[in-house]
This record gives C-alpha cells, structure tokens and sequence, in this order.
C-alpha cells in the first residue's frame, strides 16, 4: 500500500455545512411509499462532499414497473444530486439489482458533466486504503440464482413496511418508541441471519482475492462498519427505515451517519443525531 499524506480539512466559517471528502448513500428506493425522501433532501443540503457514491437501488425499477409513485420529494432528490454535480462535486452512480436497467449503459461509459456510471468502483482513501465500491446484489446467493425468490422476498418487505407504518403508529399513540419488524428478523431470524452473514463474507474474501483493503456495499439495509477477517467492510445502509450514510474525513476515517433516530422517521422533520466516530479499522 503506498504511503500518502493525508490532507486537512478545509476550513469553513462557524455554523457553515459539514464538508466530507466522500459520502456513500444507498438503497433509497425513488419510486416506493416507503422513501424517506424528505429525509434525504435534507442531508444532501446539510452536508457537501467532494465525491458523491450512489451505491445502487437509488431509483427502485422493479416496483416502477408495476405500479407507478413518483411524488414531488423524488423528484427533489433527483435535482439536489444534480445541483451537487453542477457545483463541482464527482457523482459516481454504482448500480443495483432495483435499478439493474442502467447495467446495459454503464459499457457505453456514460458520464454527463460530473456523474457517472459505473457497476463497481476502486476508491482510495486519504490514508491510501483501496475499497472496492459496488451495490453487493451479486454476492447475494438468493438474488443472483433465485430471481423469483427475491422478487417474493422483495413483495413480502414491502408488506412488512406497510405493517409496521401502521404498528408503530398504534406504538405512538401509547408514547412507545419505533420498533423495526425487518430489522428485528435480519438480526434474530436465523434463516436471515446465515444469509447476511454469507453475504458479507463471501464481499470480504472478494476483496482478500483483489487484494483491497476493504468494501464499501449496500443491499441488505443495515449499515455498518466492522472487520471480517482482515477485510473492513462498511454498509451504507438505507432511506427507507434507518436513513443513513458513510462519511470519509479528509484524514481518511470512515463513519456511519445516522442522520435521524428511528422513532423521528414519522415525523415531518428530520432531527439530526450526533455519531460518535466508529474504530477505524485501517
């Protein structure tokens, strides 16, 4: 690995935005009920970044094809990238299974102005770690052998949202703070457990095999930052339910950004919570 000589922060006037060097966000999901949208907007207005990853299932195909949902707050994300991009700040839009429709552009290497195109990124950080970038649906032995399964799984999540928008406005009423049904059965289901835990391990000897340092994915909604076997893996995680992000200081560490607390997700503003800074795993 070669040795680089991190850069300092710029420095910004009191009260002015956050600036990053990189920001992944994934799974956003344009185009369902459940996009926490709003949420979004307010992040990317909050927060500049010299280098945007959209880490795929941004725009949600698959239920665009059946039904389509397309409110005002999609179409605000959409321009809040775009302005980004037009102030100078490199978008590098990772394709997903959800938004797997852009997968036969990205051999044409398409890039309009500062976006582009790509289905997986090597990204280098400050302190010169190599991570490889991508969604991560094709280390995911379900969606890539058992197109049906994932679509039923897709449909039956989509119900589980439903259920719980309506549960935990029961929950509300009762003064109870939000509680999560996906999120409970990907951490104690053991079905779903082995399955996530197949998923980040097959990523990591992907990386030992390319010989990186780490990957950065997102796919299964649950954003983290954590060592598996010498590889650190980071998930960005989703705008669906938990809203967040990774952030790269400009001295190279890494952090998962939760940019509101579970049982704000149903209110109109989104409350901002600090994060203390995870263990940089170099």
């Amino acid at each position: 690995m070669k040795a680089t000589t991190p850069r300092k922060k710029p420095r910004s006037a009191a009260g002015s935005k956050p600036r990053y060097r990189t920001i992944w966000i994934s799974d956003v999901h344009l185009g369902t009920p459940d996009c926490k949208a709003e949420h979004l907007v307010e992040f990317l207005k909050r927060n500049d970044c010299e280098t945007l990853y959209l880490v795929g299932d941004i725009i949600d195909g698959w239920r665009l094809r059946s039904t389509w949902f397309w409110p005002q707050e999609h179409t605000n994300v959409v321009r809040k990238i775009l302005t980004k991009a037009k102030r100078g700040t490199q978008v590098l839009y990772v394709t997903g299974n959800h938004d797997e429709f852009l997968r036969k552009f990205v051999g044409y290497e398409l890039e309009i102005g500062n976006i582009r195109l790509v289905n997986e990124h090597v990204h280098e950080t400050a302190d010169g770690r190599r991570l490889l970038v991508l969604h991560g649906d094709l280390f995911d032995v379900i969606t890539r052998y058992h197109r049906w399964i994932a679509l039923a799984g897709d449909a039956l999540y989509n119900g589980t949202m439903r259920f719980n928008q309506w549960f935990n406005r029961g929950r509300a009423l009762f003064g109870m703070r939000y509680w999560s049904l996906s999120a409970f059965a990907k951490q104690h289901v053991k079905t779903a457990v082995n399955v996530i835990s197949t998923f980040e391990t097959s990523l990591a000897h992907e990386c030992q095999r390319r010989e990186l340092d780490g990957v950065v994915c997102g796919h299964i909604h649950h954003a983290e930052a954590r060592d598996i076997d010498g590889v650190t893996y980071y998930n960005c995680g989703d705008w669906v339910e938990s809203c967040t992000a990774l952030a790269e200081d400009f001295d190279g560490k890494i952090h998962v950004v939760r940019w509101v607390e579970l049982d704000h997700l149903n209110r109109t503003a989104p409350a901002v919570v600090p994060t203390p800074k995870l263990r940089d795993a170099a």
